[in-house]
């Protein structure tokens, strides 16, 4: 079994995010699901874009990266779109990860210090027609990941 950091959406740790990790739990894994907007959660996406943009894209990265300082470094690192760019960013720079998991997002590798490694497994779950996965370019960052 693996120990992940879940890291959430725009909206929040909402109580989607926490049955996300209950089946995850449920499955015998140790997964973390750390508060990345101090308690906050908004119903729709421009409400949640509105905070991230008052704090900042790079501050919510920081916090997902701050999140696993406190944890082993053996993890598998799990985000859901606005939680992918700190979940990859651990994912390709933290040595010793153990796979990841990006839902909704991907951004290009030459985002970060290093290259992927080689033998870290990475998971990719997106709907091809979704418009913010294909415009923004997600989609090509993902199939060049995965290729």
């Amino acid at each position: 079994m693996a120990e992940v950091l879940l890291l959430h959406h725009v909206l929040g740790r909402t109580k989607g995010i926490e049955a996300m990790a209950n089946q995850l739990r449920d499955a015998g894994h140790t997964v973390h699901v750390p508060d990345l907007f101090d308690g906050r959660m908004f119903s729709s996406l421009e409400e949640g874009l509105v905070f991230v943009k008052e704090i900042g894209f790079e501050e919510v990265t920081a916090r997902g990266v701050q999140a696993a300082s406190e944890l082993s470094r053996n993890v598998v690192y799990a985000g859901f779109s606005l939680g992918v760019p700190a979940a990859q960013q651990l994912a390709q720079t933290r040595e010793g990860a153990r796979g990841a998991l990006f839902f909704h997002a991907c951004l290009p590798t030459s985002a970060f210090e290093s290259q992927w490694p080689f033998d870290l497994p990475v998971q990719i779950h997106a709907m091809s027609a979704d418009p913010f996965f294909v415009e923004d370019g997600d989609i090509k960052a993902a199939r060049e990941l995965v290729a």
